[in-house]
C-alpha cells in the first residue's frame, strides 16, 4: 500500500504539476497576445493622431505662410510613414492583417501627394489657391480610406483580442477543472501540495515584481522622450541664434568690401568733379567734359552696385525665370570678391556656351555664394576659388538619380584641406558640420541640396583630403535667352533721345531730405517745368490749395512723419485729376501694387530718366490704366 500510495501520489503530483505548467504557458501566452493586440491598437491611434496632427500643421501653415509650421507638418508626415512601417513590422505574423496595411500605405502615399500641393501652393505665395486645396482635400477620398483602413484594423484587432482572451480563460477554466479533480487525489499528499503551492506562490511574486519594474521603466522611458524633447527645442533655439550671428558676421564682411567700393567710385566721382571745376575757365571744354563723363560713370558704377546688393538680399516670394548660368556667375563676381576677402583669388571660367536654366535667381546666387563661402572656410581664408560653368549630358543615374537629358552645370572648386569619404557622403545632412561649435549650422548645403532637388537636378562632390573639394550642381538645360546686341558704349556716354514735353507743368515736390529736394527742383526747371518745393507731406494739402494749377505731384515714398503713399491716399479723393509720380531709393523689386497704380522712379536718376517719368506719369493719368516702373 505504501509503495501504491507513493506511486499514485508520485503520479498525482507529476499530473498537477504538468497541469499548473500548461496554465502557466497558456496564459503567459495570452498576456503576449494582448499585449501585441494592444501595441497594434495604440499605434494605429498614434498613427491616426500624427497624420491629424500633420494635415493641422499644414492648414496653419497655409493661412500663416510661417515656414516652421511647413516644417512641422513635413516632420509630422514623414513620421506617420516610420509608423506605418512599424505597424507593417508587428503585424507580419497575421496576413489577415496585411492587405490592410498595404492599402493604408497606398493611401497614406495618395495623401502625401495631394498635401504636398498644397505645401507647394504656399511656398510658392499661392495661399488662395493652397487654402482651397487644403478644405478641398478635407474631403478627400484618399483621407477617408486611412481612416476607414484605421478603424477596419483597430477593429479587427480588437476582435482578436476579445478571440484570445476568450480562449485564454476557455484554457484556465479546463486547466482549472483538471486541477480540482487532482485536488482530492492531493489531499494524500497534503505535503507535496504545500511545497506545490509554495513555489507557485513563488513564482506569482516574482512576475508581480517584473510587472512592477517593467512600470518603472516605461515612467522611467517616458521621462527620458520629454527631456529629449525639451533639448530638442532648446537646439532649434540655439540653432537659430547661430544662423543669426552668421548672418551678422557676413554682413560685416560683406559691409568691409562694399565700403572700400564706395569708396573707390566717390574717389572717381569727386576727383572728377574737381578736375572738372579747375578747367571751367580754360580753353578747353572737352578736357571739363571729360571729367564729368568719368564723374558720372563713378556715380553709375556705385548706383548699379547698390541695386544689386538690395536685390540680392530681398525676401521676395520665388520667381522662377530663365537664367544664363555663365552671365549669373559672371555678375556676381564683384560680390564674390568683396565676400571672400583678397586673399582668396577667384577664378571664372564659362564652358556653358550660353547654356541656361530655370530657376529663382536670388536662391541660385545663394546657392553659388554659400558654396564660396564653405570654399573659403576649408582654405582657411587663402588660396584659390574656382567657379565654372558648362554643359553635360548624362544618362539616367549617372550622377545620383538624375534623369537622362542635358544639363547645365555650376562647380565650385578650392585648393583647401578636403574631407575623407565618410564625411563628404554626409555634408549634404542638415545640422552636419565640420565646423566648430558657433561657426557653422549644418544648413547652407543641405538647403542646397533641397533647391537643386527640387529643380530635378542633382549635385556632385568629389574631395580628399589634403587635395580640396568640388562640388558641381546640375541643372536641367532650358531653352536659350534670345539676346539682342548692344553697342559697346560706356555707360556715361548713354544719353537717351529725350522727348519733347507738349506743356510746361507746376509740379509740387515733395521730399523731406533738403538735399535730394533742392536737386529734384533744379532738374525740373532745368527741363523747364515750375516746381514747388514742399518739405513737410503735412503741409501738401494747403500748397494744393494755395496753387490750383498744380498738375502732378512728385513725393518721396519714406518720409518721417507720413509716406508718400499715405499722403497720396489722402489727397487723392480730393484732387482726382493731378498725376502722381513716387521717387524711391529702393533698388529691389517695386509692387506697383503698393502704389495704387502710379508710376515709381528709382534714385539716382538723370534729367532725362526725369523728363521720362514725368510724361509716363502724366499719360497714365489720362488714361486711368497702370504702366511698368520707369527707371533711368
Amino acid at each position: 500500500m505504501l509503495v501504491v500510495m507513493g506511486l499514485l501520489g508520485a503520479a498525482v503530483l507529476v499530473a498537477l504539476i504538468v497541469t499548473l505548467g500548461h496554465a502557466n504557458r497558456q496564459r503567459d501566452r495570452a498576456l503576449e497576445l494582448q499585449a501585441h493586440s494592444y501595441d497594434v491598437m495604440i499605434l494605429a491611434r498614434t498613427l491616426s493622431g500624427t497624420i491629424a496632427r500633420s494635415e493641422a500643421s499644414l492648414g496653419r501653415y497655409v493661412i500663416s505662410g510661417d515656414k516652421q509650421l511647413g516644417q512641422l507638418y513635413f516632420d509630422e508626415w514623414l513620421l506617420a510613414g516610420t509608423q506605418i512601417d512599424r505597424l507593417d513590422q508587428i503585424t507580419n505574423d497575421n496576413p489577415e492583417q496585411q492587405p490592410r496595411v498595404d492599402r493604408l500605405r497606398a493611401a497614406y502615399d495618395a495623401r502625401g501627394r495631394e498635401l504636398s500641393l498644397t505645401a507647394l501652393n504656399t511656398r510658392y505665395g499661392k495661399n488662395g489657391q493652397a487654402l482651397a486645396r487644403y478644405y478641398q482635400g478635407r474631403k478627400a477620398p484618399t483621407l477617408i480610406e486611412i481612416n476607414t483602413t484605421l478603424d477596419t484594423l483597430i477593429a479587427r484587432e480588437r476582435a482578436l483580442l476579445d478571440d484570445r482572451t476568450a480562449a485564454a480563460l476557455g484554457s484556465v477554466e479546463r486547466s482549472s477543472w483538471v486541477a480540482g479533480v487532482l485536488a482530492i487525489f492531493g489531499v494524500l499528499i497534503v505535503l507535496g501540495a504545500i511545497l506545490l503551492g509554495w513555489f507557485t506562490i513563488r513564482a506569482v511574486g516574482e512576475r508581480a515584481t517584473a510587472l512592477a519594474d517593467a512600470e518603472l521603466e516605461r515612467e522611467r522611458a517616458d521621462e527620458l522622450t520629454t527631456a529629449v524633447a525639451a533639448a530638442t527645442a532648446e537646439l532649434r533655439v540655439q540653432e537659430a541664434k547661430l544662423r543669426q550671428i552668421q548672418k551678422m558676421e557676413a554682413v560685416g564682411q560683406l559691409t568691409g568690401g562694399i565700403a572700400h567700393d564706395f569708396n573707390n567710385m566717390l574717389a572717381v566721382v569727386l576727383g572728377g568733379l574737381e578736375l572738372a571745376r579747375r578747367n571751367l575757365g580754360s580753353d578747353d571744354p572737352a578736357s571739363v567734359r571729360r571729367h564729368i563723363d568719368s564723374a558720372t560713370e563713378g556715380a553709375n558704377r556705385a548706383a548699379a552696385l547698390t541695386r544689386r546688393l538690395l536685390a540680392f538680399s530681398r525676401e521676395d516670394s520665388l520667381k522662377a525665370e530663365t537664367i544664363d548660368a555663365a552671365a549669373l556667375v559672371a555678375g556676381m563676381s564683384d560680390l564674390l570678391d568683396r565676400t571672400l576677402g583678397d586673399a582668396i583669388t577667384v577664378i571664372v571660367r564659362d564652358d556653358a556656351a550660353g547654356g541656361c536654366v530655370r530657376a529663382d535667381r536670388v536662391q541660385l546666387e545663394n546657392a553659388v555664394l554659400n558654396l564660396a563661402v564653405n570654399a573659403r572656410d576649408a582654405m582657411n581664408g587663402r588660396g584659390t576659388l574656382t567657379v565654372a560653368t558648362g554643359t553635360t549630358t548624362l544618362a539616367a543615374e549617372q550622377v545620383g538619380r538624375c534623369a537622362a537629358g542635358d544639363y547645365v552645370t555650376i562647380m565650385v572648386g578650392d585648393d583647401g584641406c578636403g574631407m575623407a569619404p565618410d564625411i563628404a557622403e554626409r555634408v549634404f545632412e542638415p545640422f552636419f558640420t565640420t565646423k566648430e561649435v558657433g561657426k557653422g549650422t549644418g544648413l547652407g548645403l543641405s538647403q542646397i541640396f533641397a533647391l537643386v532637388q527640387q529643380l530635378h537636378g542633382e549635385v556632385g562632390i568629389v574631395s580628399a583630403p589634403g587635395e580640396g573639394t568640388t562640388v558641381t550642381l546640375y541643372f536641367p538645360r532650358a531653352a536659350e535667352l534670345v539676346a539682342t546686341p548692344l553697342p559697346t558704349v560706356p555707360i556715361a556716354m548713354v544719353e537717351p533721345i529725350a522727348p519733347t514735353m507738349p506743356e510746361t507743368l507746376q509740379i509740387l515736390v515733395v521730399e523731406d531730405d533738403p538735399r535730394v529736394l533742392a536737386a529734384t527742383t533744379g532738374a525740373l526747371e532745368e527741363i523747364g517745368h515750375h516746381p514747388i518745393a514742399c518739405d513737410d507731406p503735412l503741409a501738401a494739402p494747403a500748397l494744393l490749395a494755395a496753387n490750383p494749377g498744380i498738375g502732378l505731384i512728385i513725393s518721396d515714398v519714406l518720409m518721417p512723419r507720413q509716406t508718400g503713399p499715405e499722403m497720396i491716399a489722402a489727397l487723392s479723393p480730393l484732387y482726382p485729376h493731378v498725376a502722381v509720380l513716387f521717387v524711391t531709393g529702393f533698388a529691389g523689386e517695386v509692387n506697383v501694387a503698393q502704389f495704387g497704380g502710379h508710376e515709381v522712379l528709382r534714385k539716382p536718376f538723370t534729367l532725362n530718366g526725369l523728363e521720362r517719368a514725368v510724361m509716363t506719369a502724366m499719360a497714365a493719368e489720362r488714361r486711368q490704366t497702370n504702366h511698368p516702373i520707369a527707371a533711368e
